[in-house]
């Protein structure tokens, strides 16, 4: 079956499940406005929120809300922030060991396109996409920009599809 016959069978995937996992130690819920991005571009598309969660950049946080993740309903889960190359950026190497099979086109491609608008400060984002039993991880830079970008450049045009390949 090539990708034509399973972009047709994933048709049948109408709306995904989704969570959100902002990672950070300085936004709040009131100022998190690249998690309410996620929220509005993915409602927009008809998908549906199940779960939301802020966290600090600490990797026993992170962990724990994506073992929820895993345990939950959403099919999705899309983190914000942590994903640079500064100190406290730790999403990346806390939610890794939980990927089974990485995407690494995601993040080749988020630089690409990226770059186009950022320059070479696009190699500073280590976002990243996967899947971990049966479910899409995709780990995003915090900005809404970059935010704006990989939702609605790669991921969510393609979402039903790689949901409906990545559970079976």
């Amino acid at each position: 079956m090539g990708a034509p016959d399973h972009r047709a069978a994933a048709r049948a995937v109408q709306s995904v499940p989704y969570a959100v996992l902002t990672v950070s130690d300085s936004r709040t819920e009131a100022t998190d406005e690249s998690g309410r991005l996620v929220r509005a571009l993915f409602d927009g598309a008809g998908h549906a929120l199940v779960d939301h969660e802020l966290v600090r950049n600490v990797p026993q946080a992170i962990q724990a809300a994506v073992r929820r993740f895993l345990q939950g309903p959403a099919r999705c889960l899309i983190t914000i922030g942590g994903t640079g190359a500064g100190r406290r950026d730790l999403t990346i190497e806390t939610v890794a060991p939980w990927v089974e099979k990485e995407l690494p086109g995601f993040g080749e491609t988020f630089r690409r396109l990226s770059y186009d608008e950022i320059g070479n400060a696009a190699m500073l984002s280590r976002a990243l996409c996967g899947v971990s039993r049966g479910k899409v991880i995709c780990c995003l830079p915090g900005s809404e920009a970059a935010v704006r970008l990989a939702l609605s450049t790669l991921l969510l045009p393609e979402l039903p599809h790689l949901v409906w390949v990545a559970s079976r």
